[in-house]
């Protein structure tokens, strides 16, 4: 990344933060948005000249120790604070890789996990593996080629991509499967990562809007609600599990006993034998 992303990525940050959010209540007569350089600087305790050098991209990029007063002051969350090492250079130099070989063991996993859906994916978004479940559910994905095998790509360039979520969904969907590229393109270090982002900075205005919000996230663990045409809405447990050195991330669909998502998934899994 260049040293513009990283003075980019400051700015957007600084601006995002009230002064009274930290304490230094409504100055008068301000024309920036969010707290001033000088704010930023004194917060992490480096001179004010250095700081705007930085957003200036006048400079190297920071040290750690820097970086990591910085990621203080502004208040990063832990997946922005590590999207700001590596823009600056400073990410550690065992990087995962993108493999599409999915392990004896994990492939046994998916397999076992019988009537609940589930899958295997790269940390770009594209499916390498489905059970039968998680083929019923979301679609079979073995049929994409090119970029369309890749589900954020799907997302923003096939409206039909996006009746699997509720209409109400898709706008948080749509944020956080940005939030989720951005942070994932430094973090494996694949030139794979910045063609597809700049193919939908393209193709997408939705998605360079997004893009230029300078949002970073990592989808975690939570609930989803996805839908389907023959059972309807399922609310489901999303459990996303990471496997080390492969960069690649089980991603499982869940429903409690005896709860209506339960009797969804049993018929499905009656629709789908038949």
């Amino acid at each position: 990344m260049s040293s513009d992303e990283l003075a980019h990525f400051l700015r957007s940050r600084r601006a995002a933060i009230q002064p009274d959010e930290i304490g230094l209540g409504t100055r008068s007569r301000r024309r920036t948005q969010g707290l001033r350089r000088e704010d930023v600087a004194e917060l992490a305790t480096v001179s004010a000249d250095y700081y705007r050098r930085l957003e200036q991209a006048r400079i190297g990029p920071p040290s750690p120790q820097v970086l990591e007063t910085l990621a203080r002051a502004l208040r990063l969350t832990a997946d922005e604070r590590d999207y700001l090492y590596r823009i600056a250079g400073r990410e550690p130099p065992s990087r995962p890789a993108l493999s599409r070989h999915v392990a004896p063991a994990l492939r046994q996993l998916v397999d076992g996990l019988g009537d609940s859906p589930a899958q295997v994916m790269t940390l770009l978004g594209e499916t390498i593996i489905q059970n039968p479940m998680a083929a019923a559910l979301l679609g079979d994905h073995s049929v994409y080629t090119g970029d369309a095998r890749n589900s954020t790509y799907r997302w923003f360039t096939d409206p039909a991509s996006r009746s699997i979520h509720p209409p109400e969904d898709h706008e948080e969907e749509s944020l956080s499967r940005v939030a989720e590229l951005r942070a994932r393109s430094v973090e494996v270090g694949d030139p794979e990562a910045d063609r597809l982002i700049g193919t939908l900075r393209v193709r997408s205005a939705e998605f360079e809007r997004i893009w230029r919000e300078q949002r970073v996230a990592v989808c975690r663990s939570g609930t989803k609600a996805l839908v389907h045409p023959r059972v309807g809405v399922l609310e489901l447990e999303c459990q996303i599990l990471r496997t080390e050195g492969l960069g690649q991330l089980l991603v499982a669909f869940t429903a409690a006993p005896g709860s209506r998502a339960a009797g969804q998934l049993r018929e499905l899994s009656l629709v789908h034998a038949g």
